[in-house]
């Protein structure tokens, strides 16, 4: 019998996320029901619920599981498991409900863009190009007196999951160091990935360039306060690039303001950030409005992620593309 699939990405637009090829391979292989950019009403969802097989949605809305007798998975398209605060993880994991997040579509994209600001930060390309505009602009040695090229530098990256994973690679020709903090990780797989665990505190204190790429959790939450931002090297950089939720904003704006070190920033505590928030004018800095993760043609692996899973998975098989939650995990997502 076809899976029963209600689609309701409510944040995502399907042609962002769906090829034309990739809706086409949803629609050969499941019922689909809904499928709009707006999310599904309650009252339509009751007339669904008991024969939905799966339900790929943007974020979690839909209510109690118990109207869902037949719910085999929730395929999520925002980019994180859905916060144990929405959905009754206690429930999927009785029933064998899988929660599976695109997560890992990201991590290219977002490692990329990691790796540009650092060098853009490290190489001061963004002031050397207002300096360019300003006719202030100061050629060859003059122009790199503060400046550091990557190579060879101590790298830490905090956070060792599917983001730090994906830049790993990508620093592998600089032929960095990397050191990681990540207590969810034993220190025998670390070292197996070629990488030295190493204390907070020794990563802030030792690393040229520092990668913030851990995922926000009830644990880490302002994990950079004043005195951990004050560890860091005056000649460093620090790439916040996961979530703005493991740095407390406001000493990390006091200790830019004092140029105690770089940063270069793509997340921030409220976005749209203020239009007179002091970010804007801070010195030493490279910003981005959250655009490391939604780049257009890259955003198609979400969809397609979801059908390779729901192919998988109708056949009787386990998805492999997404990522899938683990009760370790989810209980400590925020």
């Amino acid at each position: 019998m076809r899976w029963k699939v209600l689609v309701d990405p409510a944040s995502r637009k399907l042609d962002e996320i769906f090829s034309a090829e990739d809706r086409a391979r949803l629609h050969d292989l499941v019922d689909v029901v809904w499928e709009r950019e707006t999310p599904i009403p309650d009252e339509e969802l009751a007339q669904q619920a008991g024969e939905l097989n799966a339900i790929v949605t943007g974020r979690w809305h839909h209510g109690a599981l118990e109207r869902m007798p037949n719910l085999r998975a929730i395929l999520e398209v925002g980019g994180r498991h859905p916060s144990p605060k929405l959905l009754d993880y206690d429930t999927c994991f009785r029933r064998g409900i899988r929660v599976l997040s695109c997560a890992p579509a990201f991590g290219p994209m977002v490692a990329e863009m990691a790796l540009g600001m650092a060098l853009a930060c490290s190489r001061q390309i963004v002031d050397g190009h207002n300096a360019f505009v300003a006719g202030t602009e100061r050629y060859l040695h003059a122009g790199n007196e503060t400046t550091f090229s990557l190579f060879d530098q101590p790298v830490g990256l905090i956070g060792y999951g599917g983001l730090a994973r994906a830049l790993r690679p990508l620093l592998a020709p600089f032929r960095c160091p990397l050191q990681v903090f990540d207590p969810w990780l034993p220190e025998r797989y670390l070292l197996g990935q070629g990488v030295q665990p190493v204390s907070l505190d020794h990563l802030l204190s030792t690393s040229r360039v520092i990668f913030v790429l851990a995922i926000p959790s009830a644990e880490n939450r302002a994990l950079l306060d004043r005195a951990r931002l004050a560890l860091i090297r005056p000649d460093a950089v620090l790439v916040v690039i996961s979530r703005s939720h493991l740095v407390d904003f406001d000493a990390l704006m006091e200790l830019l303001y004092q140029q105690r070190f770089r940063a270069a920033i793509d997340v921030f505590p409220q976005e749209p950030s203020a239009a007179d928030h002091p970010i804007r004018r801070a010195p030493g800095v490279v910003l981005s409005a959250h655009r490391a993760g939604s780049v257009g043609r890259d955003l198609r692996a979400i969809g397609r992620m979801v059908v390779d899973d729901l192919e998988a998975m109708t056949r009787g098989l386990p998805p492999m593309a997404m990522q899938v939650a683990q009760p370790e995990i989810v209980y400590r997502l925020e």
